[in-house]
């Protein structure tokens, strides 16, 4: 995949001098903020409303410093410049931005919780055969697409992967650790979560924070294979260790979890993409594929799966809904609610969002 060219260049100058375009700015006006559902390193995530539809709220924070406050408002310039331009069924749907006040970004509400929360309500039961590779095609077309727009995610793994209110369709979230991909500058090494990063982002040195290192797209295959390979046993890989021990295993030792007593088609796929040499890890187009010949094989459509699984829906098509990010979970204290009950306890909940700000 070629992505440093005039066009990546373009993309970092127009980040450079960020301006929302007109049509994805939100008026705050419209916003309000119902009950927090998330919260990361940089940002909090809200349940609420933009105008009768239910959405949710990244509020990003400014920072303390004026180097904290600048690199944020870059990363949150890259982040909805990138997402305002790719668009997928299996990318979380993106509203709008405004950076004033606050910088935040409005995206679709899903309801059916992360992947990791999804996985940790199954076990010690493991997802039915068909059901784990589903999510998986689901995951590679969302890889696929961003790849095809020349955008590394850096950060693949259960809690960034978000299920539907039917719990029958995963998409891809959190683009805040996603960049554009060049083939001469270097990236932010030890991008990522340690026991889903690629080896190669994992250094032999100590690095200084913000220290770069040369890499591609492939470090996504390398997390991809990590994730399927949770998919598959519902167990956490390198059970036993940290994080940390988990990322030196894999980058110093060459470990990774057995790929023993599955299907040769899915050990394929996992020991293809978990290669140490990131240039013989296969891309998305062609993990998509694998997936799909192991499901034709294995679970016939007319039999077995919806045949939306079979159709090609990356092959450069209209895009069908803007990605974005966030860090969403199905709020514990309502699951199990009836509807009626549910509308009537958010109705009074919202608060205006200049109310908050």
């Amino acid at each position: 995949m070629e992505s440093g060219n005039a066009k990546g260049n373009d993309f970092f100058s127009a980040v450079d001098e960020f301006q929302l375009d007109l049509k994805w700015l939100i008026d705050p006006k419209h916003l309000f903020v119902g009950p927090r559902i998330g919260e990361g390193a940089h940002a909090k995530v809200y349940e609420g409303k933009y105008k009768n539809q239910n959405v949710a709220i990244k509020i990003v924070h400014k920072g303390e410093t004026p180097e904290e406050v600048a690199k944020r408002e870059a990363r949150f310039a890259r982040e909805v410049a990138m997402l305002s331009r790719v668009q997928h069924k299996n990318l979380v749907k993106f509203i709008g931005a405004c950076n004033e006040p606050v910088m935040v970004v409005v995206t679709e509400l899903l309801q059916g919780g992360s992947l990791r929360k999804y996985l940790l309500n199954m076990r010690p039961r493991s997802l039915d055969m068909r059901v784990a590779v589903g999510f998986a095609l689901d995951i590679a077309r969302a890889m696929e697409c961003l790849h095809s727009h020349g955008i590394i995610h850096r950060d693949l793994k259960p809690e960034n992967l978000l299920l539907t209110a039917d719990q029958k369709t995963v998409k891809l979230v959190d683009f805040g650790l996603a960049r554009e991909e060049t083939l001469t500058e270097m990236m932010t090494a030890e991008t990522g979560t340690y026991r889903w990063m690629a080896p190669e982002l994992y250094s032999t040195v100590t690095l200084r924070h913000g220290d770069k290192k040369h890499y591609n797209h492939k470090v996504d295959a390398y997390s991809f294979a990590i994730v399927l390979w949770e998919l598959l046993h519902n167990k956490m890989p390198f059970e036993g260790m940290s994080n940390l021990q988990a990322a030196y295993a894999a980058a110093f030792k060459n470990v990774r979890p057995s790929a023993e007593n599955l299907p040769e088609e899915l050990t394929l796929i996992l020991t293809s993409c978990w290669k140490e040499d990131p240039d013989s890890r296969p891309n998305f187009s062609q993990i998509v594929q694998m997936l799909l010949d192991y499901l034709t094989i294995h679970a016939p459509p007319e039999t077995t799966i919806p045949s939306r699984v079979f159709t090609s829906e990356n092959a450069i098509l209209p895009p069908e809904s803007p990605g974005t990010s966030s860090l969403m979970a199905i709020r514990d204290d309502l699951v199990g609610t009836p509807k009626g009950k549910l509308e009537n306890k958010s109705r009074g909940f919202f608060l205006c969002f200049n109310q908050c700000y």
